[in-house]
Parts: C-alpha cells; sequence; structure tokens
C-alpha cells in the first residue's frame, strides 16, 4: 500500500483503501449521499485499539467546573475513540463510524454547536460581553458570561431571536489553529481573561491551539460541531443564573445562560413535557401536599421531619429490608451516633474524609465527631471478640443515622440531606469467600430493586486511576486483584458494566447501581464497595485452618443508599400514587350517611384486624366530597358503603387506577389485598 493512501475499516467489516486527506464526510458521500446529510461527526479508533465497550451510560450533569473544562478543552487519549469533525482529514490508518442524529451521542454535540450559537448571538447583540465556557450537558446547554450589566428576561428574548437568525445563517463551523503564544496574547490584549485561562490550563508551549468559527465568530475549543448552524434545527433559551468563575466565590460572578437543543421540533416539545411532568411529581411539592415529611428552618436545613404518613411507608421500607437481612444471614446491629475523633483518624475519614464531616465536639475525656458512616463501628463490634474461619463470613447489617456535612447551596430536598439513615451493611469473609459474597450482595441489590418496582439498571465499575496515587489507600496490586474480583462475578452474572477509572472510594473499588425510574431518569442508589484498607488500619484478625492469624476481607454495601434519597425516588418514580404495599393509608372508607357510620367500623376492624392501613372519613360531607378527599390523598382503594352493603357485609370498591368496580363481598376483598400486599405488588 502506497504511503499516500490509508486503510479505513468501516463498522461493516469492509476495508476502503483512500488517499491520506480524505474526510469522513468524503467517504459518507461514497456510501451514500442519504447518509451523508443525516451524519453530525465521526468516530475514529486507531486500528491497534481494542478498547471494549460495554453497558450503557449517561453523564452526571453534576460535573465540576474544571470536569466540563477539560471535557472541552482536553485531547484525552490517542489511543482511544475520539469524534471528529466530518471536515477532518484522515492521514493513517483508523476504525471510521458515521455518527448520524439517531445516536445518542450526536446529540452532546448538536448541543454544544448550540452553545456557540448561544455565544454568537450574545456577542452581536451586546459585544462588551466576555466569554467563560459553553459545555453540553445531559439536559442541554449553558454558556457562561462576564457583563457587568445583568441580563433581563427581555434580553433572553432577544437573544433566542438572534440564535435562530444565526441558525437560519447556516454558517459553517469551520476548525482553525493558530500558535499558543498568539492566542494568549490576543485574548490578553481583549480583556478575555477566562479564555487566557483555558488556554494555559489546557494547552502546552509552542503548541497550535484549536478554534471554531462560525462567520465572523471564533471560540477555543477542541470540538467536535456538526457541519453547519443550519443543523442546530430545534432550540430553546430556558433560564438565567448566577456563578462565580471557577466556582469560587472570591471571583467574578459570572451569569450563565441555560438552554437546550435537539434534532427536531417534536423532541424539543417532548423534552418539555417530560419537564412539566418532572415537576409535578417533584417528592418536595408531593411531600407537602400528601403530608409525607417538612424540613423546619427553625431546627436546620438537610434536616428531615417524618410526619406520620411519610414515617408509615418509611417502617414498611425499613421493615421489609431487616426482614430480608436476616433471611439472607446477616445479623442486625446498632452503633453510637458520635464517636472519638481518634477513632476517624485510625480509619482514614479524618485524613481522606474531613471536608464532609462536622467539626469536633471536645467533651470531658476527648475530641468527638459525628458518624458520616458506620463502617467503624461495625468494625469494632467484630473486633469485640476472637473470630475462627468458621465464623466466617460474618454480616452486620444496620439502618444507622449519619451525618455529612453538605455545602447549602447543594442541599435538593430528600435527594441531598445532611442527616440520614444509611441501610448499612459490612461483610468480614476470608479471601476465598469474597466472590460468593460480592454475587450475593449484587443478587440483594437487584432484589431491592425489582421489588420496589424499578425494572431496569445501569451499573458501573469504579475502579483507581493508577496515575494519581495520592487519590486511594492501600498496594496497587490489592486494587487491581479487588477490581478483577469484581470484574468477574459481573461477568459471571451476566451483567453489562462500564468501568470508570477514578471514581472508586479511596479504600477501595466499587459496584454502582443506577436505577431507571418511569421518566428514564438514572438515580445513584445502590452500591457494593470492596474494602482491604480498614481490616489493616484495625488489624482485623481470624485464625484459619492453619492454626495463624490472617486479614478478613471487607465488604460495604449500602442498597437503598440512604433511606431518604431512597424515599425521594420512590415518590417520583410513582407520583405520590404508592403501590398497595407502601400506601401509608392502604384503604379509605366512605360511609354514605350518618347511619352506616356503625358498619363502617365494623368493616375498618375488620380490615386492620387481616393487617391493613385503614382510615374512615365519617364527616358529614357529601359521598363525592369525601371520595374526591381520599383521591387527591392518592388513597388506593375507596370503599363507599350503604344500606345494601350493610345487609350484604360487602363493599362498593373504587380503586385509584380503575375507578368504580363495583360491589364485593367483604371478606373477598380482604383476601385480595392481603395477597398483594403480601407480594409487594406494584400493580396498584
Amino acid at each position: 500500500m502506497s504511503k499516500q493512501t490509508i486503510a479505513v475499516h468501516l463498522p461493516d467489516g469492509s476495508i476502503r483503501e483512500v488517499p491520506q486527506g480524505t474526510t469522513p464526510l468524503d467517504i459518507a458521500n461514497s456510501i451514500s449521499p442519504r447518509l451523508a446529510a443525516a451524519s453530525v461527526v465521526a468516530r475514529l479508533t486507531p486500528v491497534a485499539s481494542t478498547t471494549p465497550e460495554t453497558g450503557n451510560t449517561t453523564g452526571d450533569e453534576s460535573h465540576s467546573e474544571e470536569a466540563s473544562d477539560a471535557t472541552m478543552y482536553s485531547a484525552g487519549d490517542a489511543a482511544a475513540p475520539r469524534l471528529v469533525d466530518l471536515s477532518m482529514p484522515l492521514t493513517e490508518d483508523t476504525q471510521l463510524a458515521l455518527i448520524t442524529e439517531r445516536d445518542p451521542e450526536a446529540l452532546k454535540v448538536v448541543r454544544h454547536s448550540a452553545a456557540h450559537v448561544m455565544a454568537t448571538a450574545v456577542l452581536e447583540l451586546f459585544p462588551e460581553t466576555k466569554l467563560g465556557h459553553g459545555p453540553a450537558t445531559d439536559q442541554g446547554f449553558f454558556y457562561d458570561f462576564y457583563r457587568e450589566k445583568p441580563f433581563t428576561p427581555e434580553d433572553l428574548t432577544a437573544i433566542e431571536a438572534k440564535m435562530a437568525e444565526v441558525v437560519a445563517r447556516n454558517e459553517a463551523f469551520v476548525r482553525e489553529s493558530e500558535p499558543r503564544e498568539q492566542a494568549l496574547a490576543n485574548f490578553e490584549r481583549d480583556g478575555d481573561f477566562m479564555k487566557t485561562h483555558f488556554v494555559t490550563k489546557f494547552t502546552h508551549s509552542g503548541e497550535q491551539v484549536s478554534f471554531y468559527r462560525n462567520g465572523a465568530f471564533a471560540d477555543f475549543c477542541r470540538g467536535p460541531h456538526v457541519p453547519s448552524t443550519g443543523r442546530v434545527k430545534a432550540v430553546k433559551v430556558t433560564n438565567l443564573a448566577g456563578a462565580y468563575w471557577l466556582g469560587d466565590e472570591k471571583n467574578p460572578q459570572l451569569q450563565r445562560i441555560y438552554g437546550t437543543a435537539f434534532f427536531s421540533q417534536k423532541d424539543l416539545d417532548a423534552h418539555f413535557a417530560r419537564l412539566e411532568e418532572m415537576a409535578k411529581r417533584d417528592h418536595r411539592l408531593l411531600g407537602r401536599q400528601l403530608d409525607l415529611f417538612s424540613i423546619q428552618e427553625v431546627a436546620g436545613a438537610g434536616l428531615i421531619f417524618w410526619h406520620p404518613k411519610g414515617a408509615m411507608i418509611r417502617k414498611v421500607m425499613e421493615d421489609w429490608m431487616r426482614d430480608e437481612c436476616l433471611r439472607r444471614g446477616y445479623s442486625l446491629v446498632y452503633t453510637p451516633h458520635v464517636m472519638r475523633r481518634e477513632l476517624w483518624k485510625i480509619s482514614g475519614h479524618e485524613g481522606f474524609y474531613a471536608g464532609n464531616m462536622y467539626t469536633p465536639m471536645e467533651l470531658d475525656d476527648a475530641e468527638y465527631r459525628l458518624k458520616p458512616m458506620n463502617c467503624p463501628g461495625h468494625i469494632l463490634i467484630y473486633k469485640n471478640s476472637p473470630k475462627s474461619y468458621r465464623d466466617l463470613p460474618v454480616r452486620y447489617a444496620e439502618l444507622g443515622n449519619v451525618y455529612r456535612y453538605e455545602r447549602s447551596g447543594t442541599m435538593h430536598g430528600l435527594l441531598r440531606v445532611r442527616g440520614f439513615t444509611q441501610d448499612d451493611a459490612h461483610i468480614f469473609c476470608t479471601p476465598g469467600q469474597i466472590e460468593d459474597e460480592m454475587d450475593a450482595c449484587i443478587d440483594f441489590a437487584e432484589a431491592v430493586l425489582k421489588t420496589f418496582g424499578f425494572a431496569e439498571y445501569r451499573v458501573e465499575l469504579s475502579a483507581h486511576d493508577p496515575s494519581k496515587p495520592g487519590d486511594f489507600v492501600g498496594k496497587q496490586e490489592d486494587w487491581i486483584r479487588a477490581e478483577a474480583a469484581l470484574d468477574h462475578v459481573l461477568t459471571r452474572r451476566g451483567l453489562a458494566f462500564k468501568r470508570i477509572p477514578g471514581e472508586g472510594a479511596f479504600y477501595g473499588p466499587k459496584i454502582d447501581f443506577k436505577l431507571v425510574d418511569v421518566l428514564g431518569r438514572l438515580w445513584q442508589l445502590s452500591t457494593v464497595q470492596f474494602d482491604f484498607n480498614l481490616p489493616a488500619r484495625f488489624e482485623l484478625e481470624y485464625v484459619g485452618g492453619d492454626g495463624e492469624r490472617h486479614q478478613p476481607v471487607m465488604v460495604h454495601r449500602a442498597l437503598f443508599g440512604s433511606v431518604e434519597r431512597f424515599f425521594g425516588v420512590l415518590i417520583e418514580h410513582y407520583a405520590g400514587a404508592f403501590p398497595l404495599w407502601l400506601a401509608p393509608v392502604q384503604i379509605g372508607l366512605v360511609p354514605i350517611s350518618e347511619r352506616h357510620q356503625e358498619y363502617a367500623a365494623q368493616v375498618k376492624a375488620e380490615l386492620e384486624a387481616a393487617g391493613l392501613r385503614v382510615e374512615v372519613d365519617d364527616r358529614n360531607e357529601k359521598m363525592n366530597a369525601k371520595i374526591r378527599d381520599f383521591a387527591n390523598q392518592k388513597v388506593p382503594y375507596i370503599l363507599v358503603m350503604g344500606d345494601k352493603e350493610a345487609e350484604a357485609h360487602a363493599v362498593s370498591v373504587r380503586t385509584r387506577a380503575k375507578g368504580d368496580q363495583g360491589s364485593m363481598p367483604l371478606d373477598k376483598f380482604i383476601a385480595n389485598s392481603q395477597e398483594l400486599v403480601k407480594s409487594c405488588s406494584t400493580d396498584l
């Protein structure tokens, strides 16, 4: 093969020999003009690369400022697959895949391009503005601007209109480059302090830095982008917020304009319909409406007060978890809320986790800290008596209250709080038992998700980053061995997963389960973590079959994650309409008139004797008003009773989903309800 030609490997297995400098768009056109028209960007993978792709995942919109900057400006691993412009000249053998509008990867590209369209519009309208950065997110995009005069709602309307003009101009996105020193000089001359920072941080002396130009607008960026502004077909400016430069309140305050973009107006409309549905399901709104919980300002932010109905659901959740733990061979334990600071020094939390802990309290004999985790307490219980290999595995479980310092701006209802209940468990076992124990934890996690109505989830294996040894403790060979064990367990169970370097806990790798709710949102809840660090720090031992002392392996696992967060997700997943077995009030009784109250009291007694949760509305109100009030509280069953029901020892049944179901003998209704509760059915 001539040096002037390269081999392009296509997804169908074919190989094309093309001249150096051929672009992905050229290849797309050679295959099909329709394919070329549908293509957005291309994915290039070095021919020698064998990087596996496992599982599915989405990004996390809670990324840091620096993380999003790195995504935008860093070149990344040269051996990894990368997205490039369709106009990028190909210079070496490569695997090429054309990414069309149907591919999930394409959506973030169009949103990044939409951010450039927004910046173009802002500078055309307000040329004194200085540009920050404009990354794509899972929900859309944003761009940070520095401008002394605040943007107004009218300005946002004008910006969106100007963006439509930029789209209509169909300006090509053209990649350009210039020497780093020239770029820095230009930005410094124009007072673009944010762009100066990005070029300084993400490029190196002597290299060429890349820009993307559309019309007269140019922005420092590595790309890729859609071919032209005309491909940003459906875009909407959504809101305005403040953001400090680099997230530091000592720096200038920026104005962050948010927007979203899709490939079609239909998709854009569906997105906003989904947002409307999300607003209706907001657990904070439903928590007030259904009287489930509150956060009291006089007591403090991030601290949850469970009202009777919410507390009843919590009891059902916790009872199920404790019963399941006992069934699976766990022992229940309880540990103190505060412990000596010295204990947290031994565990390593004082060094690695102090920023998330409350400040020490000085008491009579020592300094104490509120516990952020339950693991040191379980370790002390294990260590309190000698252990033999015959005793292992030892499994301790606790629904323990823990306390973590969260900044005021990060807290969000039940989902991010300062005091919460963790369904913690710790398993101490021999090295030979570890894979079976991890497998059992994964089985338990799947049972939790299935029981509470989550049929779909994603799995991630969070590993260590060998290039950052300061971020983890222990020997690298231990990490490699532990990660291999987790990989093997997941593979053996046939679970697709994504490996994420650098996201492991400081003491060991972990498996995270991200459930998918009814609206398709991902929630991080269940986690299983491997730990070879704490057993060494606390000098844990067991006597082996050889009579010698050995160090056990430790597994952390939390399957609700926290009771509060799991409950918040349940509220939004079910929109407050909990299945019968979870509902705080399962049955509402409506006597038609005052003379039917005696029969209603009799029905209530029989239902409660059968273990069902019941309320009677015996107010002097019309029947329809009582039914409406129970319906507004999303009670699964409403039983109406009058003369005919009292005579037949029956009830007239209304269900939350199907309305009036007619008359039914009371004993049959009780039997049906008990079966639904016993099976944890999500049908009602």
